[in-house]
């Protein structure tokens, strides 16, 4: 235990001014790094699983959950920082009782979580979360449910990153690629998803004319992909037209640059020499 002076109350009460301490800190830190907004807000659950979209869920039943992994809520977004500080004294009547039992030894029922990925979000248990926390603990005990979704929750930080997610859900079901296919094809910046999107839209209009019959999305990604797309990338490898950005970056600004350029949909070693001499 944090603090521990053998007197439960008192060491309770200096239990949340020290959170409360470091969350103004915290949120005073964030401030002269000239960090977004978002960075120690708590994420909120139903954002985050509407830019995932959801699939499905199961219950895992009582697992030991670790504190870090925690990092959102399902209603109660205002009261903690990502961190599961409090962000003001409302909270803290209840904090405190808490705390107290805590310390006292007596039995604090698991709280309630949602999973998506290696993520944990408080369904029930806010104050039980922020007071283990506070205490120096690193696991939990809770009730798990775990939530299955379109897109993987890996790569989410804060608030600011659901925007990428939400945009590559909306380009997979324009794209519906699965697979390796579905990891390899990767961007920063959530608007190139729908630059991205189009493009391969335009790609099987052409492909269904040239050939005289329909293709459904499913199948014209996969096409994408195979014939385009990674053909298109060796020759980016080969040509040192990467650099620093991923490899869909690199095929998005040279598919665009080859029609501006040159006006043509076809790739070969004319193409990439002529903007290669562009970068």
């Amino acid at each position: 235990m944090r603090g521990d002076t053998g007197f439960p109350r008192a060491d309770a009460e200096n239990d949340f001014q020290r959170a409360r301490r470091r969350q103004v800190l915290s949120r005073l830190a964030a401030w002269l790094r000239r960090e977004p907004d978002d960075v120690n807000i708590t994420l909120p659950f139903h954002e985050v699983v509407e830019a995932l979209g959801m699939v499905g869920e199961k219950r895992l039943g009582l697992c030991t959950v670790r504190l870090d992994s925690i990092v959102g809520s399902v209603d109660r977004t205002r009261d903690f920082d990502r961190r599961f500080r409090p962000t003001s004294a409302r909270v803290r009547a209840r904090w405190e009782r808490l705390a107290v039992a805590q310390r006292r030894g007596e039995a604090v029922p698991p709280v309630e979580l949602y999973r998506v990925g290696d993520l944990h979000f408080v369904q029930d248990g806010h104050h039980r979360v922020s007071v283990a926390h506070a205490l120096g603990l690193e696991v939990i005990d809770a009730y798990v449910t775990e939530v299955l979704t379109r897109v993987a929750a890996h790569g989410i930080r804060h608030r600011g990153d659901l925007i990428v997610k939400d945009y590559r859900r909306l380009f997979l079901e324009r794209v519906p690629l699965g697979g390796r296919a579905r990891a390899a094809v990767a961007l920063s910046d959530p608007w190139d998803y729908a630059e991205l999107g189009e493009h391969v839209e335009a790609w099987g209009f052409r492909l269904m004319q040239d050939e005289g019959r329909f293709l459904d999305r499913a199948s014209v990604a996969a096409r994408w992909y195979a014939e385009e797309y990674v053909p298109v990338v060796e020759m980016l490898r080969q040509a040192d037209l990467v650099g620093d950005r991923t490899e869909t970056e690199a095929y998005l600004w040279v598919a665009a640059e080859r029609y501006r350029l040159i006006r043509t949909h076809r790739w070969d070693p004319d193409v990439m020499t002529t903007l290669r001499a562009r970068r």
